[in-house]
């Protein structure tokens, strides 16, 4: 794999850290500024938005430069937006902070996802965009745990200050290591907006909302469901996002892996099993061990979608794929909202803190259905594709007046 690889993974480290730091950095928060815990969640509602909106926003802006610059120009936003929320006075310049770093997340995706692939060769795409996405899920194994620790022995605006810097490196590397990358002739917005017409382009990103939303729908409320039901004490929770992000580490080497492979049978694997292994949680969450094995496996086979999905859409968006990539880097996020939501509600309802794994079940099952959709559909197509590629057979009129197939025509026919 090109070293320019690690200069896309620095970046998506810092920008993963960013994403999942506040979760565990929201009591100090909240008490600087003297607002309420939930008041300060919205910190993380606010930056989930703002990759949803940035996305394609900050994609449709840079059509016009070429993806090296505008690479380096979201990793200076990203900088940007975690000095703001460093040194921010007040909750709401706090959350504008968010919110600005936010933009750069779904767009640097994107467009580095369009990058690794062209690094490499055709058969190693998967692999690529899996290497940029290590340093997403490294961030969950390291980087949130240390700005958790970090934050809470010396201060939460240290913790972003380093976050700042982090992005930095990612900037520098980006400057030194990627290749200059030109913008394709002959393509425009128009071109990039064309990708959304064709069915799987959003079959995949319907996909993604659904599949990795039955994730969230689980691990958003892991704190109160392994305190409260397995038995285990509030400290024990950082361990047990370590170990998600460890699955999460390994589902993305495998997904890339085989994705490059067979594609669609990696979707059809990771999907079932995680709704098979999310509907189980409602009952292994009883049980300390049980409850370990399975946060490790919710991580493990829900990032396993993740390279599979990102070059479904790449590959049915041929020709123009970098806003189709970016929003569905957005629809990831999307996911992680709806499921958030929709796991508050039925706990809200009186289900219980296992309730939500029912969720997540039935989200990611649907997002099963798709994918067995998606690849009926293009089988079809292919047939039809298949079936006015081939020549008529050629035909004769024989000596006695009756029709026959024709020599080497009619031959290949029959074979």
């Amino acid at each position: 794999m090109p070293l320019a690889l690690l200069a896309l993974a620095i970046g998506a480290f810092g920008i993963g850290t960013t994403e999942f730091v506040p979760m565990g950095l929201l009591p100090e928060i909240a008490g600087d500024y003297g607002v309420s815990i939930p008041s300060a969640g919205l910190l993380v509602t606010g930056y989930a938005l703002g990759v949803v909106a940035g996305a394609p926003v900050m994609t449709a802006l840079g059509t016009k430069l070429g993806r090296k610059t505008m690479l380096m120009l979201l990793m200076g936003l990203f900088v940007l937006g975690n000095l703001i929320s460093a040194a921010a006075p007040s909750f709401e310049l706090m959350l504008v902070g968010r919110i600005v770093t936010a933009l750069a997340h779904g767009a640097f995706f994107g467009i580095g996802s369009v990058v690794a692939a062209e690094l490499v060769a055709p058969e190693k795409k998967a692999g690529a965009i899996a290497a940029m996405f290590t340093g997403l899920t490294v961030a969950n194994i390291v980087g949130v745990p240390l700005g958790t620790f970090v934050g809470q022995a010396i201060g939460w605006r240290v913790t972003f200050a380093i976050v700042a810097a982090l992005g930095v490196a990612g900037l520098l590397g980006i400057a030194k290591l990627v290749p200059p990358l030109p913008r394709p002739e002959g393509t425009h917005l128009r071109h990039e907006l064309a990708a959304f017409r064709n069915t799987q382009v959003v079959l995949a990103m319907a996909m993604t909302v659904l599949g990795f939303g039955g994730v969230f729908a689980a691990i958003t409320y892991i704190a109160p469901m392994m305190t409260k039901v397995a038995g285990y004490s509030d400290g024990a929770v950082t361990w047990l996002l370590v170990l998600f992000g460890t699955g999460m580490f390994l589902g993305n080497l495998v997904g890339g892996r085989y994705a490059d492979r067979k594609l669609m049978p990696m979707l059809f694997t990771a999907l079932g099993g995680l709704a098979v292994v999310l509907a189980l949680f409602t009952v292994t969450a009883h049980n300390k061990g049980l409850a370990a094995v399975t946060v490790l496996l919710i991580g493990a086979l829900g990032f396993a979608t993740v390279p599979p999905l990102q070059k479904r859409v790449l590959d049915q968006a041929h020709g123009a794929p970098t806003l189709a990539s970016a929003v569905n880097i957005g629809a990831f996020n999307l996911g992680n909202a709806l499921s958030a939501w929709l796991g508050g509600v039925v706990i809200s309802a009186g289900f219980g803190y296992t309730a939500p794994n029912w969720v997540g079940a039935v989200l990611a099952g649907s997002a099963l259905l798709l994918a067995i959709w998606s690849a009926a559909l293009e089988r079809s197509t292919q047939r039809v594709a298949a079936g006015h590629a081939s020549p008529a057979p050629a035909r004769s009129e024989n000596a006695s007046g009756e029709l026959a197939h024709g020599g080497v025509h009619g031959l290949f026919d029959r074979a």
